[in-house]
């Protein structure tokens, strides 16, 4: 019999064509938090938010564990180069952080002293170590509430300066003016 760990490491690797011990804690990552706030998957956006600190591996095993998406704004990347997630119940207003402890990966090997490859020892030791050993668990709580965060899908308004849309309440207003956040504070890109 296949363990409910085991399918979604499938899951995940077959998602994103290979498995790596970020992708592990990913999905152990969103199995602990979900169960910590008694939150069962898939992550609906009536349940749940999540905010993960980091795209790419790690996030596709948070979104295999969870079910949550950023097409149904339920997974939200705030991207602060940390592989931690903070699970928001939306009926309760409750949130929860986890991170992995530090020195797990010296911890992981413990747990394969056979293997003597520290990326295989990882991927092997994260699938097997107490969700306590390997997470700390920090209650938090949002700077901004939940339903500002996943705001409104319909909500638009049109930027004084640039001319485009602004979408999801994220129109900034500066002395009466709309604008969008690049034309307010700058944004990632500049114009050549």
């Amino acid at each position: 019999m296949t363990s409910p760990l085991t399918i979604l490491l499938e899951k995940s690797a077959s998602e994103h064509s290979h498995l790596c011990p970020r992708q592990v804690l990913g999905v152990r990552m969103g199995l602990a938090g979900l169960a910590k706030l008694e939150i069962q998957a898939p992550v609906t956006p009536r349940k749940a938010l999540i905010i993960i600190e980091t795209p790419g591996c790690f996030a596709d095993g948070i979104r295999a564990a969870t079910g949550a998406t950023v097409g149904h704004r339920t997974l939200r990347v705030h991207d602060l180069g940390k592989v931690a997630a903070t699970f928001t119940d939306l009926k309760t207003g409750t949130s929860l952080r986890l991170s992995p402890k530090p020195g797990i990966r010296k911890v992981a090997s413990l747990y394969t002293p056979e293997e003597k490859r520290h990326y295989f020892s990882q991927l092997t030791g994260y699938q097997v170590m107490p969700d306590e050993e390997l997470f700390n668990f920090q209650w938090v709580e949002l700077v901004a509430s939940a339903s500002q965060i996943m705001s409104h899908q319909n909500a638009r308004a049109v930027c004084s300066k640039c001319g485009e849309e602004v979408i999801n309440e994220r129109e900034v207003i500066i002395e009466g003016v709309v604008l969008c956040h690049t034309c307010a504070y700058g944004g990632y890109y500049r114009l050549k």
